[in-house]
């Protein structure tokens, strides 16, 4: 291999993060060369989960650019310029934009940088090699060829957590959020008669809302450990967990204040629902009592202890927490709104991105058992002649609830990663 066969920075993934990385690699160092590895065909962001009315959840202008550079042609008050949108968006009475239409924005954005990805080719193999006698990355694709290059940055997005008992069981009738439209689509011609949600989160309910407009004679449960569905913590004081100030003051935190600032954050991300979604839910199981036809129901303090595919249905012995009281309950489909994993050792974590698996002897673990990732995302390497690794997007365990799948830090991320690239004399 020869230098003139290897690029400056090889990104595996070309979702948001990768996109808003490439994008400033474009305006801030021109000159750094770059390579992007993408496994799906035709992304679509949040393919799963674009459904009709939902929305953002975030401020528009934490977009792919605006917070690093906001004359960037790549913002979003310029896509809907350039779309014609812009006067009729703003007159829009709606907090945050449509999910569809950001995802319109992300296909806007992605179009843009087609020559630098190459798309549909899943990564098999990460190792390092040498690139006329300095390290590099070899980056091996499921089309057979091998891209070289001076540093990786890896940016695939979480892995979908599946919580016991259902990563033992491998069903069509069991499908995580990332693929609940496709595989609801599939059952519009022969309607199910019950159908279980798992999980208490905004997704959770988009999907049981979602549910009952599709299917209005379907019995649909949602299944919540919880008492009830909790109302999101939106407090702006709470929201200052996605200043990039507030990185900074986490990743100096030690594991245990990292943990007590994650109890205090999580409601503003996770297993928390916005207040107009949760009001529309509970409006309507109270009109479908009234009307003493009730098909949608949330039921807390509950675990779902067994499951078995019995090939026309899927059997859930489900406990109530609290009595301990069991019963078994039979639904057509179930639909996992459990989220995704972190980089942690815990059980609900993965240790490291399994695309590492082959270099990740040369990276270090604290005495936690967590990846030690550098300020700008660089993971801290344990041998000499171990190229620059930079993750993207997967490092909320070091970092905190502002590197979560959220726009919110995307664009300065970014500036960080690229900030790190400079140092190694990369970029």
């Amino acid at each position: 291999m020869t230098s003139t066969d290897c690029v400056d920075v090889i990104g595996v993934g070309f979702g948001p993060a990768n996109l808003s990385l490439a994008i400033a690699l474009q305006e801030e160092t021109p000159r750094t060369t770059a390579a992007f590895l993408e496994a799906e065909t035709d992304p679509i962001w949040q393919g799963g989960m674009l459904l009709d009315g939902s929305d953002m959840q975030n401020h528009p202008n934490r977009d792919l650019v605006t917070l690093r550079n906001p004359r960037s042609h790549y913002t979003f008050l310029n896509y809907l310029f350039e779309q014609g949108r812009l006067i009729e968006h703003l007159n829009l009475p709606m907090e945050f934009p449509l999910r569809k239409e950001y995802a319109h924005y992300i296909r806007w954005a992605t179009d843009q940088f087609r020559e630098q990805v190459g798309f549909g080719v899943r990564v098999n193999d990460i190792a390092v090699g040498d690139v006329d006698g300095a390290p590099g990355y070899v980056v091996t694709g499921s089309d057979g060829t091998r891209r070289y290059g001076r540093s990786l940055v890896l940016g695939t997005g979480r892995t979908p957590f599946v919580p016991s008992p259902f990563d033992t069981i491998d069903s069509p009738r069991v499908a995580h959020l990332t693929r609940y439209l496709p595989t609801v689509q599939r059952l519009a011609q022969d309607p199910p008669r019950t159908i279980a949600v798992i999980g208490g989160s905004q997704s959770a309910v988009e999907i049981v809302l979602d549910l009952a407009a599709r299917f209005p004679h379907t019995r649909i449960i949602d299944y919540v450990r919880s008492f009830g569905l909790p109302l999101k913590d939106t407090s702006p004081f709470s929201e200052e967990g996605f200043f990039p100030g507030f990185t900074d003051y986490y990743y100096r935190a030690n594991r245990s204040g990292k943990d007590t600032l994650d109890a205090y954050m999580r409601p503003t991300n996770y297993s928390s629902i916005d207040a107009d979604v949760l009001h529309e839910l509970y409006a309507l199981i109270y009109e479908q009592r009234l009307d003493g036809d009730q098909r949608v129901f949330v039921l807390g303090n509950r675990q779902v202890r067994a499951v078995e595919d019995e090939g026309t249905s899927v059997r859930l012995e489900v406990e109530e927490v609290h009595t301990h009281e069991v019963v078994t309950e039979r639904a057509d489909l179930v639909v996992l709104a459990t989220g995704f994993r972190d980089l942690g050792p815990r059980p609900h974590q993965e240790p490291y991105p399994a695309l590492l698996a082959g270099v990740i002897d040369r990276f270090q673990f604290d005495t936690d058992g967590y990846l030690i990732t550098e300020p700008d995302y660089r993971l801290r390497s344990l041998m000499d002649g171990t190229p620059p690794l930079f993750l993207n997007g997967l490092c909320e365990s070091t970092h905190g609830i502002g590197d979560a799948g959220s726009f919110s830090l995307l664009s300065l991320r970014a500036a960080t990663i690229i900030d790190g690239l400079r140092k190694e004399g990369i970029a």
